[in-house]
């Protein structure tokens, strides 16, 4: 949803025509094409023309895959440059009509928190939560935002764990536990004027940063690069050259699972899915001196996205979604 590419490699403003323009072309694209080009306006600085995106595709005849989270990118985004009443309308009508999808509840309740509206916030996290958490121990991948930004907020309020944040901790699999990074007290220590402090959260920094370095020292995962539909279609109607790679989305993702398959079979460990974005895929090639268009770069660009700690472990966990993305139990969907 949101351009990952830093703003020295991206011209956000240029990027955002360029993806009108196709949103022109591809009007069964449009919504995602049009949220990227409000995202990198949001990136460029300019809200009010990425505002103006959001109203387009809310007035447009055509039914939107997700109204909710288009309402929820432009209450935030309203929010950020003054427009606080409008944007609090906004997340309560949200709220109200009480979404069936993570994303909508993660933007508001993350605007909040932004604010200071930690309780809000924190509301806001739980009914989410109430609403969208199945009785499954493991709930899927897209809800794990939930959990975590709702021990983010109960950790800022000084509040005990319950049953939720400890399944929060239980998922977060990283070297720092989420109590720490979510520790108030690590935020106040860097902008103390106590240098014992000071000195205390430095000694700490370099702690994670070792741990950093020895997980990026390991072998990372074999990947094998992944493009979401809609990022495929941009990325051929740019270089139709690698139609060759990509004859067909169906075709790209049965192919990935059968090689996955066959490389696990064949011995090979520690596997794993990268997925693309035509951005960051731009600026790779750019920072390589080569053309998007040569089907050679992309195992290059699939390896440095392993290398930078984008991979995803193959195959999904149990009781995970699909890696590929369409919303069903990887052992429905591409791991039957």
């Amino acid at each position: 949803m949101r351009p990952d590419t830093p703003a020295e490699n991206v011209d956000h403003t240029a990027e955002a025509a360029r993806l009108e323009r196709t949103a022109g072309l591809y009007p069964e694209d449009a919504e995602a094409l049009l949220l990227r080009a409000a995202a990198h306006l949001e990136l460029s600085g300019d809200r009010p023309a990425a505002t103006t995106l959001y109203d387009r595709l809310l007035s447009t005849p055509a039914a939107l895959e997700n109204p909710s989270l288009v309402r929820a990118l432009k209450a935030s985004n309203l929010w950020e440059y003054g427009h606080e009443a409008e944007a609090r309308a906004i997340i309560d009508g949200i709220r109200t009509t009480a979404p069936r999808e993570p994303g909508p509840w993660v933007i508001i309740a993350e605007s909040l928190e932004a604010h200071d509206e930690l309780e809000s916030a924190e509301e806001t996290f739980t009914e989410a939560a109430r609403l969208l958490l199945p009785d499954a121990a493991e709930p899927p991948q897209a809800l794990h935002p939930l959990l975590y930004g709702r021990h983010r907020v109960r950790r800022m309020r000084g509040l005990p764990h319950d049953d939720w944040d400890t399944l929060a901790d239980t998922l977060h699999t990283a070297p720092v536990t989420l109590d720490e990074l979510h520790d108030p007290k690590r935020v106040w220590s860097l902008g103390s004027d106590n240098p014992a402090e000071l000195e205390a959260e430095i000694s700490r920094l370099r702690t994670e940063l070792g741990a950093y370095r020895e997980a990026l020292s390991r072998p990372f995962p074999v990947a094998v690069l992944h493009w979401p539909a809609p990022e495929l279609t941009e990325l051929l109607s740019a270089y139709p050259a690698l139609s060759t790679e990509y004859p067909s989305h169906e075709t790209h993702l049965a192919t990935i699972e059968s090689s996955l398959r066959e490389l696990s079979t064949s011995g090979t460990d520690n596997l794993g899915i990268v997925t693309g974005t035509v951005p960051s895929y731009e600026a790779f090639a750019a920072s390589e001196a080569t053309s998007p268009d040569d089907p050679t770069l992309l195992p290059q660009y699939a390896t440095t996205l392993a290398a930078r700690g984008r991979a995803t472990a193959w195959p999904p966990g149990r009781g995970a979604g699909c890696w590929c993305g369409e919303g069903r139990g990887y052992d429905a969907c591409h791991g039957v």
